[in-house]
């Protein structure tokens, strides 16, 4: 176990005056953990917190919540407990049992983290957990980015003290240091992949390869240095980033499909897309951009939804729900969900900045509005076409255009915000009110 301290101090994993939350199950690796940690914490000066969840899956778990309590306050470590129904979040989600529990295991660190209770979050991983991981990846589909593992360090706040520790190095301290622990007996039930991996397939596979463990570490090790070389050539200058949406360049993806998915990767991950995206996923979006036609779109796990919009690809996190709206047009400044502010204004004269209107042209019933099947649209100079039509020649994405508002009377449509004004409603010569919308 003396290791850790070594991986500490080699990866910088903590400073003087740091609060580690440290994640507590009861069972023998986060007992060492935390054991290891606290007299680690008189050495390095910094303070561990146990952090104990029952995930309310397990009729025992509360025993093991308890079982954590006791031992911290017997040994005057500062604790916190939950208490979840991960059961109920995984139906409503329709997530498996293991990606819920993950997913609301990660929303208490968040909040811990969030409310200054504790500054890094310390997980008890092993070796045979990255083993695990890295054959579980390779069995998904993962590619060599996923094939490297888990990393020591992850966000600046999720460390992996125990990452290079071995299972038996893990035994051996606990029998040293007669510390007990909770045995979790769903451990043994082999329906959840990790624990079919753990029960089933790695004693067989060390039955016949004893050094199984080791070759899967460093090949993920390998696996690391690679990528870590080729994602140094990713080119990203041209990506254009906003919120929860990017947008990559076509052009970008004449590039070596190594190149090529890690771009992707890299896009996905700027806009907080880190997890559950496979090889066949990266497959999708670069077939979307060799084959599909403009305007194409395809959906992908979490919400992510793709778009071919002209000279881009363009990956949105999240859909933002259109919200149908009404406003009457007026002087002054409305707030439109999913668009911005429109700002209305009366003005002496033009300027290169916004769109004018000559406001006697335009019926007394005009109003702000999503636009509508049937809407048409004179452009400047005459000739009336579909707002559709219209809105493509513009080269206005088609998501965009669901949230765009117009002003309109019936479907004659006289100003689309951001992009033009209608012929009908233009200033001339002999206009009295000019109306200036940015």
């Amino acid at each position: 176990m003396e290791n850790i301290k070594k991986l500490i101090q080699e990866n910088n994993l903590i400073s003087s005056g740091d609060v580690i939350g440290i994640g507590v199950s009861g069972g023998k690796d986060s007992m060492a953990l935390l054991h290891y940690m606290q007299n680690l914490s008189k050495q390095l000066d910094f303070e561990i917190v146990a952090i104990t969840i029952d995930h309310g899956i397990r009729e025992n778990a509360k025993d093991d919540v308890n079982f954590v309590m006791e031992y911290c306050k017997n040994n005057n470590i500062r604790a916190y407990k939950f208490k979840l129904n991960v059961l109920a979040l995984a139906k409503e989600k329709s997530l498996s049992l293991e990606s819920a529990g993950r997913q609301a295991r990660f929303e208490v660190f968040e909040n811990m983290l969030k409310k200054g209770i504790v500054n890094k979050i310390a997980l008890a991983h092993h070796q045979s957990d990255q083993a695990e991981t890295v054959l579980m990846r390779l069995l998904r589909g993962s590619g060599i980015s996923g094939l490297k593992g888990m990393s020591v360090v992850r966000d600046d706040k999720y460390i992996r003290p125990m990452l290079k520790t071995s299972e038996n190095a893990i035994w051996q301290y606990i029998c040293d240091n007669a510390i007990d622990f909770r045995e979790d007996e769903t451990n043994q039930e082999s329906e959840y992949n990790r624990n079919f991996l753990r029960n089933e397939i790695f004693p067989k596979l060390l039955t016949r390869w004893p050094n199984a463990i080791n070759a899967i570490l460093s090949f993920a090790d390998l696996a690391s240095k690679d990528d870590e070389y080729i994602s140094s050539q990713v080119p990203t200058d041209a990506f254009i980033v906003n919120d929860k949406e990017i947008k990559i360049p076509l052009s970008y993806f004449i590039y070596p499909s190594p190149i090529v998915s890690r771009m992707i990767y890299k896009a996905l991950s700027s806009i907080g897309i880190n997890k559950d995206i496979e090889v066949r996923h990266i497959d999708m979006i670069t077939n979307c951009v060799q084959k599909s036609e403009n305007g194409k779109k395809i959906d992908l796990p979490f919400k992510v939804r793709v778009y071919k919009e002209y000279d881009y690809i363009t990956i949105i996190n999240k859909q933002k729900a259109k919200v149908d709206f009404v406003q009457n047009f007026k002087l002054g400044t409305i707030k439109v969900s999913n668009f911005g502010e429109i700002s209305v204004k009366k003005v002496q004269k033009m300027t290169p900045i916004g769109l004018f209107v000559d406001a006697d042209k335009l019926p007394k019933d005009a109003k702000w509005r999503f636009k509508r099947p049937g809407d048409v649209f004179e452009k400047f100079g005459g000739g009336t076409k579909k707002l559709k039509d219209f809105l493509i020649d513009k080269k206005i994405p088609s998501r965009l255009r669901e949230n765009l508002p117009v002003l309109a009377s019936g479907n004659e449509v006289y100003a689309v915000a951001g992009v033009e004004i209608s012929n009908k409603a233009k200033v001339d010569q002999n206009t009295k009110r000019i109306y200036q919308i940015c």
